[in-house]
């Protein structure tokens, strides 16, 4: 697929030109554009106001420089960002980001990526990323401490309960977000709920950390459903072992499903009887270790090198949830090759364009991030709730109401691939029904927005 209206293509153009150097923000853009031609068709309006020149440029990017000590007195320095892409239905919301690969790029695609996956929940936030260039691996607790107290020493005054609420993301757990978030609370003399993913004991959620991995099995379980099938019997491999391919594992398995491999950076571990998420818990959260360990407690588990050699082992269903462009067109060919029939998205982009292509063009259900991994968002943002109201849901409560929303954006957006003339293109399906109804608020709201 490619763009083809004029008007989409000179916006791009343009883009391009200016952000050459940020081929992943390019990526998500184009992926989006190419899917609104027949949205716009029907919107003149959205044309002439200038809507998506103005909804694909952040409406603040916030760098700054982040010194800090090390345990042995050196003092370091590292860059700190924060995107705030687009606030037209409520404050800047999404994750922080710790890694070495972090860059404006990357940023930027996690933030527009975020403004319309916000939008799909149906609640009131808008889209925003931020994050470093640090690496919390090999770190003490000390060192993480002493550069999360830094980086928010900067962050903190472009932040807030009503203006931007941040999260975690790869490399920030909930012991980072502790950190940060007691560091802005010295600073504000604020006791805001202005970080989600907060420790319980702080005004954070239950059921966040299983948000995004349960989220993920819902909706793709509804994207079954609708094709007359189930989880039941089928066999799994997903990418990762943090919490959301943790507890994705942990979701699928109930629903009658049976896990066969997961992986991390180093490679991949398959389990014929079935990967114990408990027992991954267990070596990535507690002790952590590399997922090499999994084979060494596991009788009958197997280890491979390599991250990216998970896409052959044979599946049912395949669930990407490590990073982004993780799994391109020849890992795409295999799977369909080994009989994959239903791909869902729990990381961030992890699919490359070909490797969507080839799903769909081979009829693969395929679910893409912005609507399948939408869970975790959304079960922020009901912390959000919780803390404005000074409230504490029971575990149930909140499962529930995550399970709700992530049936509900799967129908949306088959709803608006079907009424946009792309039925069965829930890649599509979910960019029209999240860009509308920014647009709209935009559109409302005047030219400043």
């Amino acid at each position: 697929m490619a763009i083809e209206d004029a008007y989409l293509k000179e916006v791009y153009s343009d883009l391009a030109k200016r952000n050459g150097d940020q081929p992943e923000f390019l990526q998500a853009v184009e992926e989006v554009l190419e899917t609104l031609e027949p949205l716009i068709g029907r919107h003149p309006e959205y044309r002439q106001a200038g809507l998506v020149e103005r909804i694909v440029e952040p409406e603040r990017i916030i760098s700054f420089r982040v010194t800090w000590m090390d345990d042995g007195g050196r003092v370091r320095v590292n860059r700190g960002y924060r995107v705030q892409f687009n606030s037209a239905i409520g404050p800047y919301k999404g994750g922080i980001r710790f890694h070495p690969s972090v860059n404006l790029s990357i940023l930027k695609f996690l933030g527009f990526e975020q403004i319309f996956k916000n939008s799909l929940t149906g609640l009131p936030i808008g889209g925003g990323k931020g994050g470093s260039d640090f690496d919390p691996k090999g770190k003490s607790d000390n060192e993480i401490m002493r550069f999360c107290q830094s980086f928010m020493i900067e962050l903190e005054r472009h932040i807030g309960p009503d203006t931007d609420v941040p999260a975690g993301d790869i490399g920030v757990s909930r012991r980072e977000v502790g950190y940060m978030y007691g560091q802005y609370r010295r600073i504000r003399n604020d006791a805001t709920g202005v970080f989600t993913g907060k420790a319980v004991v702080c005004g954070g959620s239950l059921a966040r950390t299983e948000a995004t991995g349960y989220g993920l099995c819902y909706y793709t379980d509804e994207m079954l459903k609708a094709d007359g099938k189930s989880f039941e019997g089928k066999e799994i491999v997903i990418s990762g072992s943090g919490n959301v391919a943790t507890y994705a594992c942990q979701k699928a398995t109930e629903l009658g499903g049976r896990v066969i491999a997961m992986s991390d950076s180093d490679g991949y571990v398959i389990d014929q009887n079935g990967i114990d998420y408990r027992t991954v818990k267990a070596i990535k959260e507690e002790r952590r270790e590399r997922i090499k360990a999994y084979a060494e407690r596991i009788e009958g588990a197997e280890y491979h090198e390599g991250c990216r050699g998970i896409w052959t082992v044979p599946c049912d269903i395949a669930l990407p949830c490590a990073t982004q462009n993780e799994l391109d067109g020849p890992s795409a060919e295999t799977l369909v090759k080994n009989g994959v029939i239903a791909v869902a998205e729990g990381a961030n982009m992890p699919c490359s364009p070909d490797a969507i292509a080839r799903f769909q063009g081979s009829g693969v259900l395929f679910g893409p991030a912005k609507a399948a991994n939408a869970g975790g968002v959304a079960t922020s943002a009901l912390e959000m709730s919780q803390n404005s109201q000074r409230l504490a849901w029971s575990f149930e409560e909140v499962d529930g109401r995550l399970k709700g929303i992530m049936s509900e954006i799967y129908r949306t957006s088959a709803a608006a691939a079907k009424e946009y003339g792309m039925e069965g293109n829930l890649v599509a399906g979910a960019n029209i029904a999240g860009f509308k109804k920014v647009a709209e608020a935009m559109l409302w709201q005047g030219i400043g927005l």
